[in-house]
């Protein structure tokens, strides 16, 4: 092998290399024999009665393996401790003889075997979160993340798709919650995302095996994650955020990588306002804005990018819970491309109405309501407000959520519009002989019937259960009320809103087909305004209802 081999020589990742030290003149005759001799055909008597004892010793030490170490010893504490030990000197010495013969690959060779052999025996560890703690007393934690740097790519494929995973899959460390915080503290101490941030920084993806290795250390990434929701935003801080909009709007053909990007990107924004305003002040906006650009003429070509593209939208979502990413969102032109996905029927229209939806909740979003009615707006949205497209429903949304992000946008333009946009929204329920009053009442006594349902049930529960003797506490009321906005309550209260501000807008005709169909229907502005605020259960509701 010459200087050119040796410098590009990757230790194999398959079984353990043994060691010249650890296997018998006796053991390499067996080998020899059992690789080179044909089966026999079995006897009668003893030598049947010898196969099936072997097998089945086989089948048992196969079973077995989990539990005991690549000696055949059982995998205790001291096991694990000589295990981390040993472990640490090869560390060292790899480290040792790579400083001090640098560009003699020939002097470190087998250093650097020795050590992959050792990593390649820790994962047992993996399976006994319980002493976990030893990982961090004897500094094995601290010298796994030094070996994240190693110039030997395969020691850092290894450590990334193997052994940290393993360490931290999510079902190992709830097998012992005080060993999983234990190795987490340590980890975070030890800028684990910062490392591998970096390491990923420095992976070629054109390559698969280091392809698998960024998405494993993704997997690392969700893991922690997932077990301590807390760590969000301090990843977000250590270089996360920045390199998952770098590889999200990438040049590169959609994959793996890219699914998984845009789903630790959602997890990262999901309830964190800081990392929010993070992504907001690297223009993550924008960045999302562009990914999503794709799909207003296009829909998904497979289930996985219709998976990203639902990843973006919730993260996009999550954005503009932070009132100061409207602003950024409406200077991105995102109203624009929202609307556009709405006209262009595809499938990203379900979740653009949701974008919007969002984007004016509240008085933060004045700006976006008013700008939505000079891009024509309205003509999209009332189409939508006044029948559920079929498309919607095929997308997997129901007829409730559809009707819950239409009537919650006309009721947060009503809240908001003023001068000259409000009254081109309230000439808009004049339009056709008021038929959109009409569809609105409808929508109203559909929910008002299934919040009533719902109530009906509640009480009769209540009745029994105070006829058992048992206790209604805070958490029955919540879940009662869970319920009830289950069965419509929200969407009910939105309606009401709407009757309400429509009703009393000054102009006469939308007030009297308001009161004209509540009147036949034995209802009254009296009792929108008491569901509209929350002030009434049903059966307030349908007592005030007949006065």
């Amino acid at each position: 092998m010459d200087v050119g081999e040796l410098l590009t020589y990757q230790p194999d990742r398959g079984a353990k290399r043994p060691r010249e030290e650890d296997v018998s003149e006796e053991s390499r005759v067996k080998q020899k024999t059992s690789s080179r001799e044909p089966p026999r055909p079995a006897v009668l008597g003893e030598a049947e009665s010898e196969n099936k004892d072997s097998k089945e010793k086989i089948l048992e030490k196969l079973m077995d393996q989990d539990e005991v170490d690549p000696e055949g010893e059982l995998v205790d504490e001291s096991t694990v401790k000589k295990m981390i030990l040993t472990f640490e000197k090869r560390s060292y010495k790899n480290q040792e003889l790579r400083i001090k013969f640098p560009d003699n690959p020939e002097k470190f060779m087998e250093a650097e075997l020795d050590l992959n052999d050792i990593i390649q025996e820790m994962h047992v560890i993996a399976t006994i979160p319980e002493l976990y703690h030893l990982l961090v007393e004897l500094n094995a934690v601290h010298s796994l993340l030094g070996l994240l740097s190693h110039d030997n790519t395969d020691i850092l494929s290894l450590l990334q798709m193997d052994l940290l995973q393993e360490l931290t899959d999510i079902d190992t460390l709830h097998e012992s919650e005080e060993g999983a915080e234990v190795l987490i503290d340590a980890l975070l101490e030890g800028q684990v995302v910062a490392l591998l941030v970096q390491n990923m920084e420095r992976l070629d993806e054109t390559v698969k095996e280091e392809a698998d290795g960024v998405h494993n250390t993704l997997a690392i990434v969700e893991n922690m994650a997932e077990f301590r929701p807390g760590l969000c935003a301090e990843a977000a801080q250590q270089g996360l955020m920045q390199w998952l909009l770098k590889r999200i709007k990438a040049k590169m053909p959609f994959d793996a990588n890219k699914l998984y990007c845009s789903e630790i990107l959602a997890i990262l924004l999901q309830n964190n306002d800081s990392t929010r305003e993070l992504l907001g002040e690297m223009d993550g906006i924008d960045v999302l804005l562009q990914q999503l650009s794709v799909f207003k003429r296009h829909n998904p070509s497979t289930v996985e990018e219709q998976e990203m593209m639902e990843n973006l939208f919730d993260g996009l979502c999550s954005c503009l819970m932070l009132p100061a990413n409207r602003d950024r969102f409406l200077r991105g032109e995102g109203l624009q491309l929202m609307n556009l996905m709405l006209r262009s029927k595809k499938q990203s229209r379900t979740s653009a109405l949701k974008v919007l939806d969002h984007s004016m909740i509240g008085p933060e979003g004045s700006d976006n309501c008013h700008k939505f009615v000079d891009i024509l707006g309205l003509r999209t949205i009332f189409p939508l407000f006044m029948k559920t497209p079929k498309k919607m429903r095929k997308t997997g949304i129901s007829d409730k959520e559809h009707e819950e992000h239409v009537c919650s946008i006309l009721a947060s333009m009503l809240r908001n519009l003023k001068g000259q946009q409000r009254s081109r929204l309230l000439s808009k329920f004049t339009e056709n002989d008021c038929e959109k009053v009409d569809r609105l009442m409808e929508l109203h006594f559909k929910y008002l019937e299934g919040v009533q349902l719902a109530d009906k049930r509640i009480d009769g529960e209540k009745h029994d259960m105070v006829r058992r003797g048992e206790i209604l506490d805070d958490s029955m009321e919540d879940e009662f009320y869970l319920r009830r906005l289950d069965a419509g309550l929200f969407v009910l209260q939105l309606i009401c809103y709407i009757m309400v501000e429509i009703s009393s807008a000054g102009i006469p005709q939308l007030q009297q087909r308001v009161h004209q169909i509540l009147n036949l229907r034995g209802g009254s502005v009296k009792t929108v305004r008491h569901i509209m605020r929350g002030e009434l259960n049903v059966r307030q509701i349908l007592v005030i209802g007949k006065v």
